[in-house]
């Protein structure tokens, strides 16, 4: 008998070995799921994919197609291996925080709102070229955003979270020491204890006058009442791809805060993603097929 699998995708190529149920995470999900071995999450859909965890008693894999995993662990029933997207976000991520580098620096807002007024006024920026950019996170979407921040001749120091001399990074206990030579901090951390809060009120007010706060990573990483108290007073500018809360209240400080760039957490779901999404999906389930060890294990 086929093992089964459950796909949020109907163009997946499927091993013979195999049969595929399908679950987009909109409509409601197959009636019969008792014997689904393998289920690849619907990405970007909200908590009730995940909720369906529960209801899969024959499970043996879970492949999410996101980088960070950390609220699935928690649902996973003993023996239950889990997969992560390790690799598909990195260039969306990498894009998005370049573009929100790179909207700050050339104050972009300023002149979309003159466009929209038919005014033509003029003044030189801030640029990136020459900028020191302290970029904290350096897993596979760190090292990306990096490659494009040299690409534009930005100076970069890398922070982990902990040090690898070897590889000239920084360890996060190394932070504080670093703050005040940044003009624009990158953040691309998971949501976890140790990164809980990590950028407080004293971290930030550790940064020079005008740097650009830069969070791709999880919202959760920064103080949002302190970047509110900062941002108000204009010492601080940000752009940000995720908040603390998220969404973010229609009144929130955030939203008006001057030198403020806010996207609605969108950096990893460019169209550049699906595809390779659907290939990581096809290149697991013929492993799981064959018995060969999947890609992007995470240890739980």
């Amino acid at each position: 008998m086929s093992a089964r699998v459950l796909l949020p995708w109907t163009d997946i190529d499927v091993p013979e070995e195999l049969e595929a149920a399908y679950y987009d995470g909109v409509e409601s999900p197959p009636a019969d799921l008792g014997d689904v071995e393998f289920y690849v999450l619907p990405y970007d859909r909200g908590p009730e994919p995940p909720k369906l965890i529960s209801r899969l008693p024959s499970l043996r894999v879970v492949q999410s197609l996101s980088a960070g995993v950390e609220a699935l662990v928690p649902l996973l029933p003993a023996g239950v291996r889990l997969a992560n997207g390790r690799g598909l976000h990195d260039l969306s991520v990498a894009e998005h925080a370049l573009a929100l580098i790179h909207a700050s620096q050339r104050d972009l807002p300023r002149w979309f709102a003159q466009q929209s007024r038919g005014e033509w006024a003029r003044e030189h920026t801030r640029s990136l070229a020459d900028s020191r950019v302290l970029l904290v996170g350096y897993g596979s979407i760190g090292q990306a955003i990096e490659r494009q921040l040299v690409a534009a001749e930005a100076l970069v120091t890398r922070v982990a979270s902990r040090p690898r001399p070897e590889e000239d990074v920084h360890g996060v206990a190394e932070l504080r020491e670093l703050l005040p030579e940044a003009d624009v901090l990158v953040l691309i951390l998971p949501d976890n204890p140790a990164t809980r809060g990590l950028i407080g009120p004293d971290e930030l007010a550790a940064l020079p006058d005008d740097a650009l706060v830069v969070n791709v990573g999880r919202g959760t990483a920064i103080d949002t009442d302190a970047l509110v108290a900062e941002a108000r007073t204009g010492r601080l500018r940000a752009g940000l791809d995720v908040m603390d809360p998220e969404p973010l209240s229609a009144d929130h400080p955030l939203w008006t805060a001057p030198g403020v760039i806010i996207t609605p957490h969108i950096a990893g779901g460019s169209a550049s993603f699906y595809p390779r999404a659907k290939k990581l999906a096809a290149e697991q389930l013929r492993r799981y097929a064959k018995g060969e060890e999947l890609l992007n294990l995470v240890e739980h």
